[in-house]
Parts: C-alpha cells; structure tokens; sequence
C-alpha cells in the first residue's frame, strides 16, 4: 500500500507489520524518514516535520539521511550514483514528478537530460528498490549506479551478519560487531561468487527468535558490491549495486536506458528465525518459478561415472534409480561434443556420436518409461580451446589483446555480451530441448572472469554488465519456448545464488561439498535467506572420496540432504542390496514429508555447533523435525528439543512414537528412540489431531 501526504512531498509504504517512509524537502532533496515497524501517515508527516540536525562546516547536513546519495553537492558518503561526461562528472538533481502504479511508487528526477526514477514496490514486508536511468542528452559514463540505499534507525551498536565461505565451504554465517568506517564484501569474479553471497544483516541484541533485524539482499549474478558504513555521527548506511567498483558501468547514448537489479529490504521484529521465514515466503511468493511446485528427487550421474559415460551405462543406472524411487534422472558432463574429459568438447552442443549414436531420446525415453523426468548437465556460457566452436570462433570469447588468455579448468568465458554469441547459444539450447523430451537442464558456470576484454568494442567495460542480462535473456527466452523444463543454477557448487538467478531457475546447486556434517553448516547459513524449496542436496557415496574421505551412515547422508531437495548423486551400480532397500525406505519418507520441508515454515531449533543440532518446519497441521547428533559426551542423554510454530492450544502426536503433546511440543523421547550415538540423524514428524 502506498500513502501519500496532502502535501504530496511524503510518502508511506506499508506491509503486512512494517512501513518505509521518505520525504522531499523544499530543496529538492529526498531524505530517508522511517524503516520499521507500520506507522501511519500522520506518523510519517511528524517526522518530516522534525527540524534538521545541526552540524559543522566540516560535515554535510544529508550524509547519513540523504534517501539516494549522488555524487556532487554538499555530501561526503560513498555516492550510490557516479555519472560523468565530456564535460563535467556528478549530479545536480531536481525533482520532477511522482507517480503511483498499483503498489509501486516512482519517484522522478531530472539532470541535464538524465532522468533518474527511484522504484520502490512493498511485498508483504519486503521493499523492493531500483533505479532507471534514461537518458535523453548527449552520451554519459554510468561509472556507479546503485540499486538503493537503506539508512537504519539511529542505536547504540549494531552487530552485522553475513555469509561467506568458498569452493566447497560456501554461505557460512558469521556475526562481528560493526565498528567505524565501511565493511564491504562483493564479487569481481564476473558472478555471483562463493566468496560471499549478497545479503547483509543487522541487530542490536536479536536472538535467533526475537528481536529486530534489518536485512538487505541483491537480486543480480554478475559482480557485484554491498557496502555497510557506520558514519562519523554513528548513522549507519548500506548501500549495493551491480558492479564492484567505480572503473564504469556502461555508457549511454541519446534515447538510451538502464535499469538497476533489484536491492530488497527486509525489517523483522521476530529475531533471526522471523527475518528469515519473512524473506522465504517473499521469494516463493514472488521470485521462485512455480514455488507451489514440490521438486522431485533427483539422480545424478557425476561422480558415478564422471566423463566415462554411454547410453547404456546410463539405462543402467537409470533403473536402479527408478526402484529406488527417484522422480528425475539428470546425465551430467560427458554426453556432449568431444567431450571424454575436461580438455575438450565446451561449446559444442549435440551428443556425441560414438556415446549416444541416436542422440539423447532413445535414453530420454527409456527414463521416461521408468517412470522419471530426464534431465541433462550444460555450460553454456563457456568454451574449450579444442572445440569445433573455438576453432570457427576464437574472437567469441573474452580476451584481452596482446595478452595470453589465462585457461581455467582448461576453458574460456565466452563473451555472451556478444549478440553473435547470444544467438548461437540460442540457436543450440533451443535445437538441443527440441530434440529429445528434456525435462529438466543443470545449468553450470564454473569459471570466473579475468581477461575481462572486448577487442574492438567502443566500451569494452559493457560486458560485465551486458553478459549477465544476456544470460537472463537467453533463460527467459528459453522458458518461454519450453515451459516444461526446469532449470537448475550452479557454478561450481553455490557460485551463483542470488534472487536474480532464482527468479529464472526452480533450484540452486548449494555446494559441490556433499559431506553430510560439513553440509549442515553450509544449509545453516545458506537458510538465513533462501528457503529449502531451492537448496539441492545430494546423498553421495561413503567414504567422501570427493572431498574429505569421512565415513558416514546412510541414514545421516539421507537427513541431512532431505532437509532442503533431496538427490541421490553416488554410483548406484556399487551400493547393496541393502543400502539401496534402505535408501528406497529414505526417498519414500522423504516424499512423505517433502510437502512440509519445501512448502512450510523454517525453524531453527539449535545451530551445528557441535552436539545436536536440529531444524524444524511447520506447514499447516504438520510438522517435521531433523535431528543430528554429531557426538555425545560424558555419557550425557540427548537434550530435549522445545518446538516452535505449533498451536499452543492444540494436540499433536509423533508418529515415530505415538506420544501425545499439548502446548508447545517438547520432544524427548522421540529423540532418545532415534539418535543412538555419533554422527546420527532422525527424522520426527508430528501432526495435528
């Protein structure tokens, strides 16, 4: 809901319990009034109306106030937009108009003919914000343009929380307490990153289930930058946008535009537990394709075969997983081009002949037969140098002149910015889902940008932006033309998650680390913001040869992956008779309580500290507790579990005990009856009655 003040200089978007509220002043400058819990407009005409804070000639009335700080003017805080031309650089705004559209508001400025148009949309108790530049002068440098600046209330201290991490140790969550100056994390990598991903949080004194938190997340896959800055007078600032630093963005012509991805901003009162149930309904609300939709579990060949693969091989594996119960069987790398190893074959998009004589639809039918979706592993954004598609066109990829072209895992980026490029991929992808009854495409990205060059191009610095809005282009154009298939984003594991991805895919890839202890840290931080409806995750072979060579039970692998999308990613041509009745037994419980996992609300009941540690979800009438007990010590019982979410006033019983609770669940027994010693998991489930 958007309010306007009679005045028509104030406005007030409200949610479900909060409200965001901006003023412009009489000098045309837009400031920041109020984030926070819902107020009424009458409360944000107070605030407008309170006198400005005084100050020295050595600071600037608007840092630490200002809505959407620019360069130029009487202001020394980072700018979240740097404009420059031939002849000048900065920006000297004036309002222009405003206008309301459903629940968006749009606010409009104009210098020198550049029109700059603030967006802000309240979803539930997300605002979402970005800025379109248009340009109707002579042609300008966007060295910055930021997606939003939020400013938060005036405390005592705040803490600051964030995920990073790495290959195969991404979204570990960490809190420090924010101190004096900037803290800024990002990607230069030309994607998302492993490094960290774009989501920042503060709280005074929040726990995981009361408190106030402010969360700001970026919805784009390119490099990227999130600054957070306590200022001198102790304001704080969080400013992020599309880019890492200043060296330019685009340049726009005459009649040219550019539209920010968007910064969205959370406020919760329900400490850390409620920010992150507020942001999980929000993306399956509005950013997750078919969110309504349970994902199927999955088979996926990789580290059963790896490159060494046949349409024979693969029919093979394809029926164990079916009377395992899987719903989607996905080929992974090696089905393509040349493709017997990581050497050759990127590019080259039709099944190798001497593999898949007939192409992929003899398989594809087979798995269908079966009973499952079929599914197949791409890369479409990069290039081997021995490929057809390298030997026509080494100019497609990026590369700077005179300079040797660094190879990573033996490939090159192409230059998706390239509308030559675009179309090829097109032409491919599209020929490739047409061919054969493809049901589901594991989209990867597993090289990072460095000789970031456009021999030729007028602005060569265009391609970190321009690849990324190709790519977006090229999915939406492809679920549009095949709005069966399901895609799944991954780069190396979690390299690119963000909201911009997920509003074109129906999962993510979290992390090629399949450790199921290590993985619960991962899906810890990982929940902080995306819900389990698009966090993968694998039962892989024991011992992790992959990664650690740690021995696991199945039954902990299978808990600890059925606690986002379940897939099964060993060599099943090696497991018992056994292990696969008992992994049957796993996929089938899993279905049971898929519907509450992927759809319901998220509650953590103790992190993976050590010891035991347990999530729970509540949808509708039933709830679902995973359990994990990493170790016991000094011959000490299982600590009880308090559950949350629950009808206090209603009865609930556990299925695995047939014990009846009223109120607020505690489980015991259930826990002492499932967890029998180290590194075990159980699964709870409860339900109304």
């Amino acid at each position: 809901m958007v309010e306007i003040a009679e005045d028509r200089r104030t406005w007030l978007l409200s949610g479900l319990t909060s409200s965001y509220a901006v003023h412009l002043t009489e000098g045309h400058e837009l400031l920041h009034l109020h984030w926070g819990p819902r107020i009424a407009l009458a409360d944000a005409e107070a605030l407008a109306a309170l006198p400005a804070p005084g100050g020295s000639s050595f600071e600037s009335p608007l840092d630490g106030r200002e809505e959407y700080p620019v360069e130029g003017g009487p202001r020394f805080v980072r700018p979240a937009l740097s404009v420059r031309t031939e002849e000048r650089r900065g920006t000297e705004w004036r309002f222009e108009a405003y206008e309301t559209e459903g629940d968006e508001l749009r606010l409009r400025f104009g210098d020198s003919g550049l029109a700059v148009t603030l967006h802000y949309r309240m979803r539930d108790d997300v605002v979402e914000r970005w800025v379109t530049l248009a340009n109707d002068g002579p042609a300008l440098e966007l060295l910055r343009a930021d997606s939003a600046t939020w400013t938060l209330p005036e405390r005592d201290g705040w803490r600051l929380s964030q995920l990073h991490g790495r290959w195969a140790a991404e979204s570990r969550l960490v809190r420090s307490d924010l101190t004096y100056g900037e803290k800024v994390i990002g990607s230069r990598r030309g994607h998302t990153g492993h490094q960290h991903l774009p989501w920042v949080a503060l709280d005074c004194e929040a726990t995981e289930e009361s408190g106030e938190v402010y969360g700001c997340a970026l919805g784009w896959s390119g490099s990227w930058r999130i600054s957070v800055a306590q200022l001198s007078d102790a304001r704080v600032q969080i400013t992020g946008g599309a880019g890492y630093d200043d060296s330019g963005l685009l340049r726009l012509g005459p009649g040219e535009s550019f539209t920010t991805p968007v910064f969205a901003g959370l406020w919760s009162d329900g400490g850390f537990g409620g920010a992150s149930r507020a942001w999980h309904a929000y993306q399956r609300a509005y950013i997750i394709p078919d969110a309504d939709q349970d994902r199927p579990v999955l088979f996926n060949s990789w580290e059963a075969t790896t490159f060494d693969i046949s349409e024979e091989q693969q029919g093979a594996l394809a029926r164990r997983a079916a009377a395992m119960g899987v719903e989607l069987f996905v080929v992974d790398d090696g089905w393509f081009g040349a493709r017997t190893g990581d050497r050759a074959g990127l590019g080259d998009w039709t099944p190798n002949p001497d593999r898949f004589p007939a192409g992929l639809k003899p398989l594809a039918d087979h798995v269908h037969a079966l009973g499952m979706q079929f599914g197949i592993w791409v890369e479409p954004e990069m290039v081997n140098p021995d490929s057809e598609l390298y030997r026509a066109h080494p100019d497609w990829v990026q590369f700077q002149p005179g300079r040797t072209r660094t190879e990573f895992r033996n490939q090159l980026v192409l230059n998706l910015a390239r509308e030559d490029v675009q179309q090829y991929l097109w032409e491919q992808l599209d020929g490739l889902l047409s061919s054969a009854p493809i049901d589901y495409v594991k989209w990867d990205f597993n090289r990072c940008f460095t000789d970031a060059g456009w021999p030729g191009e007028a602005y060569p610095q265009r391609l970190w932006v321009d690849h990324v809005r190709a790519l977006y282009r090229l999915l939406d154009r492809l679920r549009a033309a095949h709005p069966g298939v399901a895609f799944e984003s991954c780069s190396g594991g979690g390299g690119r998650i963000d909201l911009g991805i997920m509003a074109r895919t129906d999962q993510v890839w979290t992390s090629d680390n399949t450790d199921p202890l290590d993985r619960l840290a991962i899906q810890h931080g990982f929940s902080q913001i995306h819900p389990a409806r698009v966090m993968a995750a694998w039962v892989t072979d024991s011992p992790n040869t992959q990664l650690n060579g740690r021995v696991s039970t199945l039954r902990l692998r299978f808990v600890s992956a059925m606690a986002g999308v379940l897939g099964v990613g060993g060599d099943l041509a090696e497991w018992s008779e056994r292990e696969l009745v008992e992994a049957r037994d796993w996929v089938s419980l899993y279905k049971e309580i898929r519907p509450v996992v992927q759809r319901g609300d998220l509650y953590r009941l103790r992190p993976p500290t050590g010891g035991l540690s347990a999530v729970q979800y509540v949808h509708g009438d039933e709830a679902v507790v995973l359990a994990w007990l990493q170790a016991q010590h000094y011959g000490e019982p299982v600590a009880p579990l308090r559950l949350r979410g629950l009808d206090p006033a209603a009865t609930y019983e556990c299925r695995e005990t047939g014990e009846v609770h009223r109120g607020a669940v505690l489980l015991h027994h259930g826990l002492r009856t499932g967890l029998h010693g180290d590194l075990d998991a159980t699964v709870v489930r409860l339900h109304r009655i």
